[in-house]
């Protein structure tokens, strides 16, 4: 008699535990290149994973993710951040589903899962041409700290940048294109390289905290100590955004968010 071998074929699973929660997570984020991204969506699957858990184990398919976006509506989220959360979701069932763990048909179930409506026109604390005046106005540009404070928020208000573009600006960066002086090569979010006019005004404010500093090459903002020493290789983005809040109490704005500087050039 001939003992045939069967091989028994694994089935994907309905219901996850928490290794292959964890697994999923790790597969997420290793298709993430942003480290704000990564970040985002640790938090996102982190809020999930803990309520999925809590919750009885039922399949982990459309009914689920439909039971924790109304869960995300009991908290009086906002529908961006619901949307973003559900994201989340759908990115962890697709990695279960593509390394086995989970069934395609389950998955399938999650991505028909609505977002919160977005109802109305989305508002914000935007800055007007008199805050930015006033803003530009609160750094004591006789001081080598003024100096550097009143460039960067130059740099922030006259182009636009992001914090994190900010604080990666270097000399390098500072070249003339047709008689003007432009950000060229600027590395941005998602990977994106750019090219941003720089206007006079600004450059001036550049200018003028690179002679003091006497920075040569590399990047352009870096800390300042209390004496006036320049020091450091540069500047965090936590450390760009204490400065502009002082300034912003300073001038009596308030509720002033990290992006408001760049949604609205004055």
């Amino acid at each position: 008699m001939r003992q045939k071998n069967k091989t028994k074929r694994r089935s994907p699973k309905t219901v996850l535990r928490l290794p292959d929660l964890d697994h999923s997570k790790f597969s997420v984020l290793q298709t993430l290149g942003s480290v704000a991204s990564q970040k985002t969506y640790v938090f996102a699957i982190d809020d999930f994973i803990s309520w999925y858990c809590s919750e009885p184990r039922l399949a982990f398919g459309r009914t689920v993710v439909l039971r924790y976006r109304y869960f995300l509506e009991a908290r009086h989220l906002a529908p961006a951040t619901i949307n973003l959360r559900l994201a989340a979701v759908r990115r962890l069932a697709y990695e279960a589903s593509d390394n086995g763990l989970l069934s395609p048909d389950l998955a399938a179930g999650i991505r028909r899962v609505k977002g919160a409506k977005r109802l109305g026109m989305r508002i914000g604390n935007w800055l007007t041409p008199t805050h930015g005046k006033e803003l530009l106005g609160m750094p004591d540009r006789d001081s080598v700290k003024g100096k550097r404070n009143y460039a960067m928020m130059a740099v922030l208000l006259g182009c636009g940048l992001r914090r994190a573009e900010l604080t990666r600006l270097t000399v390098n960066h500072l070249q003339q294109r047709d008689n003007h002086w432009a950000i060229i090569d600027l590395f941005g979010k998602g990977g994106h390289v750019r090219t941003v006019p720089v206007p006079d005004w600004v450059k001036v404010a550049i200018d003028s905290w690179i002679a003091v500093a006497c920075i040569e090459s590399g990047v352009i903002f870096r800390c300042v100590s209390r004496t006036g020493h320049v020091w450091g290789g540069r500047l965090s983005e936590k450390a760009v955004w204490w400065v502009v809040r002082e300034y912003a109490k300073l001038a009596g704005i308030e509720h002033l968010a990290p992006h408001d500087l760049r949604r609205r050039r004055t």
